[in-house]
């Protein structure tokens, strides 16, 4: 049996979910509104501000999509509750990012700034010039934005220069051993 699959998902007030034909799921809170919809094989249960995810069988693709399904869900409550924040480090001599508007503008080492522009219903904040928090409500999303930044100046080996998560561990390598006598 899945462990994932089998907790159950508490829905706290203020948020409602509606489960539409064919699994197509639709959850609204105090932070928005996300909709997703999951294989119409899986039976998913609202009861009493609880929701249960059941599978059919004990097949191999039910088993993998039964705890998927699950984890799905919950991320959805917690998003529109919550929301989500995934915080960047940028590291380097000269290295800063700047807001203009509700646009990010990096400078990371190229000849010119960078500008990131979000997507819809994700939000950038700065802390200081060398720190970057990314906040939504769709997991996924906020993620991909995450990455995306970090993409622009991935941390290198050597100096360890570059944009990276906060509290990622970036494996330096020795520069070179110079003239062996």
């Amino acid at each position: 049996m899945s462990r994932i699959g089998i907790k159950p998902i508490p829905v706290p007030s203020g948020v409602d979910v509606n489960i539409g034909e064919s699994n197509a799921i639709r959850v609204k809170g105090p932070k928005g509104e996300l909709s997703s919809s999951f294989s119409p094989r899986l039976s998913i249960l609202l009861e009493d501000s609880i929701v249960r995810v059941e599978r059919p069988n004990d097949e191999r693709e039910m088993r993998a999509m039964h705890g998927l399904t699950r984890s799905l869900l919950s991320n959805m409550v917690v998003g529109v509750t919550d929301g989500y924040t995934k915080n960047l480090e940028i590291l380097g001599v000269g290295y800063r990012a700047a807001m203009d508007g509700k646009n990010l503008v990096l400078n990371v080492g190229y000849s010119h700034p960078v500008r990131m522009v979000p997507p819809e219903g994700i939000t950038y904040r700065l802390e200081g010039n060398n720190r970057i928090a990314v906040s939504g409500i769709d997991k996924q999303v906020v993620g991909e934005e995450s990455a995306r930044i970090r993409g622009v100046r991935p941390p290198e080996p050597y100096k360890g220069k570059g944009i990276r998560y906060a509290g990622e561990a970036v494996r330096r390598k020795a520069g070179k051993a110079g003239k062996a006598k």
